[in-house]
């Protein structure tokens, strides 16, 4: 492959890929296991005019790029240089090769452990400040994560019903926390919910596996506020494993 044509390729080529790739996902609706399928429509736009410039960059003639040695000897940081710049393409090349041929993928619960810090999800209802009777109907487990780790006066939570989905984690004292994933604009800034359930209902099913549990909220021993469940049913991974 001549200079020009490798260094089309790292430009144009692996843009237009990605672009590809991006339009793909969003057509088949699993660029949402990517990013928040709010800005989904931003991503796919400046896709399809990346894909748009780089077909009109075709018409343009390929220029043979000439190097000339001025006296550098071997290992000159021009032939170092060179060298680094070949590289780094070989490995953007792989990258985008193993985008595209590797299927989209969620994140692990393990994936979720290692980031839990034990503080609830950073935007969890930050835009939503209410006043007086809160209706919790829509709160998702990171909604009730901020509500768990924040409400100044548990009680006006308890007995609040509960329906929610999500996968097994780790408790402690032998029970499991139910977890989620929420992502603000992509999966690099994912955040894991946690939620504690009372008691040892579920302490037998395997980390990371997606249950549905219906009860209602309840606290522990210590006055923290937990989740009293009624049914915890396992389920399969549903369609967008996340919360946004």
């Amino acid at each position: 492959m001549s200079s020009s044509a490798w260094n089309r390729w790292l430009g144009v080529g692996i843009a237009s890929l990605l672009a590809a790739l991006t339009v793909a996902l969003t057509a088949t609706g699993r660029l949402q296991l990517y990013i928040n399928p709010g800005q989904a429509w931003f991503a796919c736009g400046m896709a399809v005019l990346l894909l748009a410039g780089s077909i009109a960059s075709f018409l343009l003639p390929l220029r043979e790029e000439h190097e000339h040695d001025h006296g550098h000897e071997h290992g000159s940081p021009s032939r170092v240089g060179a060298a680094a710049a070949v590289a780094g393409g070989v490995v953007a090349s792989i990258v985008a090769a193993a985008a595209v041929a590797l299927p989209p993928a969620t994140l692990s619960a393990e994936v979720a452990m290692d980031r839990d810090t034990g503080t609830p999800p950073l935007f969890a209802g930050a835009d939503d400040v209410e006043l007086g009777e809160v209706d919790t109907s829509d709160f998702g487990v990171g909604d009730w994560a901020a509500v768990f780790a924040t409400a100044t006066n548990p009680d006006r939570y308890l007995g609040a019903p509960i329906t929610l989905t999500g996968f097994v984690t780790p408790g402690s004292d032998g029970s499991i926390d139910l977890s989620r994933l929420v992502i603000t604009h992509c999966v690099i800034d994912a955040q894991p919910a946690n939620l504690p359930i009372a008691g040892e209902e579920g302490s037998d099913l395997e980390t990371g596996q997606w249950v549905e549990i219906a009860g209602q909220v309840g606290t522990d021993a210590a006055g923290s506020l937990v989740i009293d469940a009624a049914t915890l049913t396992a389920i399969d991974e549903p369609e967008d494993p996340y919360e946004y």
